[in-house]
């Protein structure tokens, strides 16, 4: 019905001015529809990126970023999360939609590999949502607490938003969120040559979960609850440290 009805307000309009090239129409939809906050939540990126710092990998070999490229990505794992670090190409898959569908992304698929509370799949363009690989000889998400739903927090520059693990890629490349999270992030959204090549990370906290999982302000809540407990970690390691030296010391 929205279609329809778009459909006639742009007939009406063609009588009024000139129709825009088909390259303008396409930018105007990659256009943000809301402006990119530097962060949600009170965590920064430094203090989660410090806490990332070190690798200690739990995947059994590296991801290539995309078909043909080289396998360097570990997944690394530390207490309470798993995290890689790797390029983010933009997934349009799910519930189609006036920026993801068909004619907008040439690989479009109209699943995701989980579904909503009330059983429709995932809208890419609607919802902040990260892909993990499929499940192969590198690495298995399921026997590291990663399922649909899990909480991610994706950091890019010194912007740090939060989202749901809400498809499954291909098992040997990693590296992909929903249009709405690259939108958050204030990355170019567009599937078809959108995306970033490097320098994105992401956290996804073991054992968690938004409820539902289409619910964006569920993610942030629970994912800024893990984030300050995630941090608060090093934290107090770091003084448990301070003070066995003091100790060693004396």
């Amino acid at each position: 019905m929205r279609v329809q009805s778009l459909t006639l307000a742009v007939a009406g309009l063609a009588l009024l001015a000139p129709v825009p090239p088909p390259a303008a129409a396409v930018r105007a939809l990659d256009a943000p529809r809301r402006p990119a906050v530097r962060q949600e939540g009170s965590v920064s990126a430094s203090a989660l990126l410090a806490r990332v710092s070190a690798c200690t990998p739990v995947s059994r070999g590296r991801y290539r970023t995309d078909a043909g490229a080289p396998a360097t990505v570990p997944v690394c794992g530390t207490d309470g999360a798993v995290f890689w670090t790797a390029d983010m190409d933009i997934d349009c898959d799910g519930r189609p939609g006036p920026r993801c569908n068909s004619t907008t992304d040439p690989l479009f698929s109209p699943a995701t590999a989980f579904q909503q509370s009330d059983g429709r799949y995932l809208s890419a363009e609607s919802l902040p949502f990260i892909v993990v690989p499929g499940v192969s000889a590198i690495w298995n998400h399921r026997d590291h607490g990663v399922r649909g739903g899990s909480v991610a927090a994706v950091i890019h520059d010194d912007r740090v938003h939060y989202a749901v693990v809400g498809d499954v890629g291909p098992p040997e490349i990693i590296g992909e969120a929903s249009y709405a999270a690259a939108e958050e992030l204030g990355i170019r959204p567009d599937p078809h040559g959108g995306g970033v090549a490097s320098g994105v990370t992401y956290i996804v906290f073991k054992d968690s979960r938004a409820t539902p999982i289409e619910s964006h302000a569920a993610a942030v809540e629970e994912g800024e609850r893990l984030a300050r407990t995630f941090v608060a970690r090093t934290d107090a390691g770091a003084r448990r440290g301070a003070g066995t030296g003091a100790t060693d010391g004396g």
